[in-house]
């Protein structure tokens, strides 16, 4: 599943390449599952609307509307203290989710259509922005303004981030993909930032020293921004906006490197499942 950075990445790109355009018409395929809302709300909330931006959200893709191009409503008979309530419903945005294998592409429109692809929006400039998602665990919704929860992870002060974790019995690796506490971690970004850290992810949040969290804090930070620098960890399915995989994966230390030397110790890396999910880690590093 893309994580933070890999929809860090994406959102830019596509910020940079459809930013100012407005969508004509839009196409969604028959499966259900993709659409979290209503196939007419989705439309209607898209068609003939400017996209003002592009940004990410956690680990979701939005992509902020405005009424653009040739069609406008009229102009209603502006009711006192009425103004910030008219601009906030000539806006809107469109949340993306890629799931574990969605992919968000700009196309050009005499390019074939892919297998999967569940969304089409046509845009002024002649591109189409494509939702391509072969397992359907991807979701498309409409909402006046989208609430993400959970603390951003490249923003959160160290104090902030002591208090979240603080006290709380679980297992750090569990709490690091807490989506409630910090959103956009997930198991790649978690393992790796744990090793930085010196941390085994079986610790209970409870058990860490300030000490501890602060060298967390760092790492969750520092492994987020090389990780976006390098345009993400392609392991699995992920791509770009433009189709490119990202380099990330080149430089993981221990996730996805089971029985293989530690880099630093050359203790061979184990690997656990907690909550149902791998976590690798250097059992000599790592306490």
């Amino acid at each position: 599943m893309p994580e933070l950075p890999e929809v860090e990445t994406i959102a830019r790109g596509l910020a940079s390449r459809v930013t100012g355009d407005v969508i004509e018409s839009v196409w969604l395929g028959s499966k259900p599952e993709p659409l979290k809302s209503k196939a007419s709300e989705i439309v209607a909330a898209l068609e003939s609307k400017r996209i003002a931006g592009v940004h990410r959200a956690g680990k979701h893709i939005i992509f902020d509307l405005e009424f653009g191009g040739e069609t406008k409503t009229k102009p209603k008979r502006k009711a006192v203290g009425g103004g910030a309530r008219s601009t906030q419903q000539n806006k809107s945005q469109w949340i993306v989710h890629l799931g574990m294998t969605g992919r968000m592409l700009v196309c050009s429109d005499d390019q074939p259509l892919e297998k999967h692809t569940h969304a089409v929006a046509k845009l002024a400039s002649g591109r189409e922005l494509r939702f391509v998602d072969p397992r359907r665990f991807g979701r498309l919704s409409v909402a006046q303004a989208f609430e993400a929860g959970g603390r951003e992870p490249l923003d959160i002060s160290l104090e902030d981030f002591v208090g979240l974790f603080k006290g709380r019995k679980t297992l750090i690796k569990s709490a690091l993909l807490n989506q409630k506490l910090l959103r956009g971690v997930g198991n790649i970004y978690a393992d790796e930032s744990l090793f930085r850290a010196g941390i085994r992810p079986r610790r209970r949040a409870a058990s860490l020293t300030r000490e501890d969290l602060r060298r967390l804090h760092k790492a969750v930070q520092e492994v987020l921004k090389e990780a976006i620098a390098l345009g993400g960890s392609s392991v699995s399915d992920y791509v770009d906006a433009d189709g490119e995989e990202g380099f990330f994966q080149l430089e993981h230390r221990v996730y996805g490197r089971e029985a293989e030397p530690c880099l630093v110790c050359k203790t061979p890396v184990k690997r656990v499942v907690i909550g149902g999910r791998s976590s690798h880690y250097c059992p000599k590093c790592q306490k």
